[in-house]
C-alpha cells in the first residue's frame, strides 16, 4: 500500500530551508574491523562500498542520540534563520533512542529549549526520516503548523553484533536534521509529493527480537545476541533493489516528469551495490547520486538528511535542481519524496 500526498486543495505547501548533520568523532575503518572479526578493507569495501564508519563513544553526553540530533539541529536553525522558539513541531526518526521514556524527540526539545513546540518520535527504521518528513508536510498543508524540525538519528553501534562480521561492518552512527516551513502551495521551491508503504509480512528478514513487551533482555537472551540486530542479507538486497526503484518511478510519473529530469537522486545508504542496481534500473547515471556511505557506513534514518546536507553545503545542490529521496528499512518499510529545491 502507498499513499500519495499532493493536496491541490490546500493553499500551503512546504519548503527546506535548512539542513544539518552530525557524526561523532571516533572513526571506525574497515582495517580496524579487521581486528576484531575475520575480515579485511578489500573484502567490505568490494561487497558494500563502505570503507569507514563514526561509532560514538559509549557514556560521553556529547555523543548521545539526542546530542548528535542536538548539534544537525543548530546547523540546521542556522541555515533557516530560525531560532527554537519559532519550532512549532519536532518529529524524530530513530530506532535507537536515549531511552525508551521520555522520547528523543522530547531530549532534543528539552536540549534546545524549543519550548512552543510539541514533540514525537517516529520508528519506520531506514525509512524514518522520510516518513517523518511526510508527515511534518501534511502538518503543513493543513495549516496546523507553520515551522517543523524534523530530525533522522541513530547510534546503531548500540545493537549491532560486534561478532557477526556479515553485519558489523555495514552500521554506523550519525544525524541529520531539516527545518520545513510553510510556503504558498505553488512555490517554486517545495515538497512536490511523497508516497509511502510497507509490508509487515517480510518482518522477519531484519529485526531485533528482544527488547520490546514481546520479549525482555534477560540475561539468556543477552548472552545469544537477541537484543541485536538479526537480518538476512541476500533476501534484504533483493527486496531494497525493487521497492527503491518502484517508488523512484512512482514519485517521478505522480509529477509528470522524466528520470531525466531529476538533478539529483539521493538513496537510503545501505550498500553500494543496491544504490547501482537501482541507479541502473533507472537509467540514471551514478554521477547524479549523492553517495556518503564509503565514509560513514549505514546510518539508518540518518543517510538521506546527512547526504543531502553535504550536497547542499558544498554546493551540488542548487536553487531550483529537482530532488529524488528515496528509502528502505525494516518494517519493511520504503517510501519517496519529490522536492523543488
Amino acid at each position: 500500500m502507498n499513499t500519495v500526498t499532493q493536496n491541490s486543495h490546500s493553499p500551503y505547501s512546504s519548503r527546506i530551508t535548512g539542513t544539518g548533520s552530525a557524526f561523532p568523532q571516533n572513526r571506525l575503518t574497515n582495517h580496524d574491523l579487521a581486528k576484531r572479526v575475520d575480515t579485511s578493507d578489500e573484502w567490505i569495501a568490494d561487497r558494500t562500498g563502505i570503507r569507514e564508519r563514526r561509532i560514538v563513544r559509549p557514556g560521553d553526553p556529547s555523543e548521545q542520540n539526542s546530542s548528535l540530533g542536538y548539534a544537525a539541529a543548530l546547523k540546521a536553525l542556522e541555515m533557516a534563520g530560525k531560532t527554537p522558539d519559532q519550532i512549532d513541531q519536532i518529529i524524530y526518526a530513530t530506532v535507537t533512542p536515549d531511552t525508551l521514556i521520555p522520547s528523543a524527540a522530547c531530549w532534543l526539545q528539552h536540549k534546545l529549549g524549543a519550548r512552543r513546540a510539541w514533540a514525537m518520535d517516529l520508528n519506520a527504521a531506514c525509512s524514518g526520516f522520510v516518513y517523518a518528513l511526510a508527515t511534518a508536510d501534511q502538518f503543513i498543508r493543513s495549516g496546523q503548523v507553520r515551522t517543523s524540525l524534523v530530525v533522522g538519528a541513530d547510534v546503531l553501534s548500540s545493537v549491532t553484533n560486534w561478532s557477526d562480521r556479515s553485519s558489523c561492518i555495514l552500521f554506523g552512527d550519525g544525524a541529520g536534521a531539516f527545518i520545513v516551513e510553510q510556503t504558498h502551495a505553488q512555490s517554486p521551491h517545495r515538497i512536490l509529493s511523497s508516497h509511502l508503504g510497507s509490508d509487515g509480512d517480510l518482518w522477519e528478514v531484519f529485526h531485533i527480537p528482544a527488547g520490546g513487551s514481546n520479549l525482555e533482555v534477560t540475561p539468556e537472551a543477552y548472552s545469544k545476541n537477541l537484543h541485536k540486530m538479526n537480518m538476512k542479507g541476500k533476501e534484504i538486497f533483493k527486496s531494497a533493489v525493487r521497492t527503491l526503484s518502484d517508488y523512484a518511478v512512482m514519485a517521478i510519473e505522480a509529477n509528470g516528469l522524466k528520470p531525466e529530469e531529476i538533478d539529483w537522486l539521493i538513496p537510503h545508504q545501505a550498500n553500494l551495490r543496491i544504490i547501482e542496481a537501482v541507479a541502473k534500473r533507472l537509467n540514471f547515471p551514478m554521477s547524479k547520486v549523492l553517495v556518503n556511505i564509503d565514509r560513514f557506513g549505514n546510518t539508518s534514518s540518518a543517510t538521506v538528511p546527512t547526504a543531502m546536507d553535504e550536497a547542499v553545503r558544498d554546493g551540488r545542490i542548487q536553487k531550483g535542481q529537482t530532488l529524488l529521496l528515496d528509502v528502505f528499512g525494516a518494517g519493511l518499510t520504503y517510501g519517496s519524496i519529490l522536492v523543488r529545491w
